[in-house]
């Protein structure tokens, strides 16, 4: 891939631009003929667009002769707000899909990438009905509490190097988490994200092949953010957290999301410009797997050993009692 190096050109709309005046203004009043004289509109036509800001959830007063005044942001996954707090070159820079409810963004992007959608798409959503996490097994997505996000990505590399994106993206997942949150995350071979020991976030990779290349690859991210422990079903609740549960106190999405998507652009340039090894270097600092005892399940089987070390392609080493070595792509880990 060589795509994260410039930004695309945007074609900013006057709805984002009224945003834009009243989030510089915020608490402050900013007169209906100002804003109609700076959007080259009318009046009326300010006023319908203020509407449709407040039934996204901006909390915007209207008084007459005072005009407008933007009180609060809320907590929602909203395409401006991304836009905003966003640096990237490519990542989240091009369209955005966002849903209220979907059955999963995976599917939403994988659908978008067929019909040709640009690699940098991103498809987010405030609840999942049907989110899924490896071998189709459910994931947990309530409305309005944790991120639910998919990537298109089109990478120039052949398909059975596609276990290096799952590191990578894991790598940028953690690092993202430690760096606006504070706290400790490490990674769990092959997809998992892990606090105190317990699974806070996740990865789904999937594609499309043609040939010897990779057409497009989609990749899924889900982190707990803001679901407090009883939200979790009864079943999980015991081997899952969230950023709430952990600090106490509920955390920006987009903040995390916007970091995530930087962290994972620059690991993806470390990696086009100096290979994957030191993207095994952080992913390597980041987990506590190495040496343990572990029985894998995996297609094939359950196999039993000592993690050992990861190769080059983001495969697992296991070595067995004998000394004998097999590389994984995927499994189940459970610690010995």
């Amino acid at each position: 891939m060589t795509y994260m190096t410039a930004t695309p050109s945007r074609v900013t709309a006057p709805r984002d631009i009224l945003l834009d005046i009243l989030k510089q203004n915020q608490g402050k009043w900013v007169s209906g003929q100002a804003l109609a004289k700076r959007l080259s509109m009318t009046r009326s036509a300010v006023r319908k667009k203020i509407e449709i800001l407040k039934q996204e959830g901006y909390g915007i007063e209207s008084l007459p002769r005072r005009g407008y005044r933007l009180l609060n942001i809320p907590d929602l996954m909203l395409v401006q707000e991304i836009r905003d707090g966003l640096h990237t070159a490519v990542l989240g820079q091009r369209d955005i899909h966002r849903y209220v409810s979907t059955d999963s963004t995976n599917t939403r992007a994988k659908e978008l990438a067929v019909a040709g959608a640009a690699e940098g798409v991103l498809v987010i959503a405030e609840e999942q009905t049907q989110g899924r996490g490896r071998l189709g097994r459910p994931w947990f997505s309530p409305g309005g509490e944790n991120i639910c996000a998919s990537l298109i990505l089109r990478p120039s590399m052949p398909p059975e190097a596609a276990s290096r994106m799952v590191i990578l993206t894991a790598v940028a997942a953690a690092e993202a988490l430690i760096a606006t949150t504070g706290l400790t995350a490490t990674v769990k071979w092959p997809n998992d994200i892990l606090v105190a020991g317990r699974k806070i976030g996740g990865l789904l990779l999937e594609m499309d092949v043609e040939m010897d290349a990779i057409d497009y690859m989609v990749i899924g991210l889900g982190i707990n953010v803001n679901s407090a422990a009883e939200r979790f079903p009864k079943e999980i609740r015991e081997k899952t957290t969230s950023v709430l549960i952990e600090t106490g106190k509920p955390f920006s999405r987009i903040i995390l999301l916007c970091r995530f998507l930087e962290l994972l652009e620059h690991e993806y340039n470390v990696f086009r410009d100096s290979g994957f090894e030191p993207i095994i270097t952080h992913w390597k600092a980041l987990t506590d797997m190495l040496g343990k005892q572990v029985s894998i399940q995996t297609i094939n089987g359950r196999h039993k050993g000592v993690i050992a070390d990861m190769d080059h392609d983001g495969f697992l080493i296991l070595r067995d009692e004998q000394g004998c070595e097999m590389r994984l792509f995927s499994g189940d880990i459970t610690l010995m």
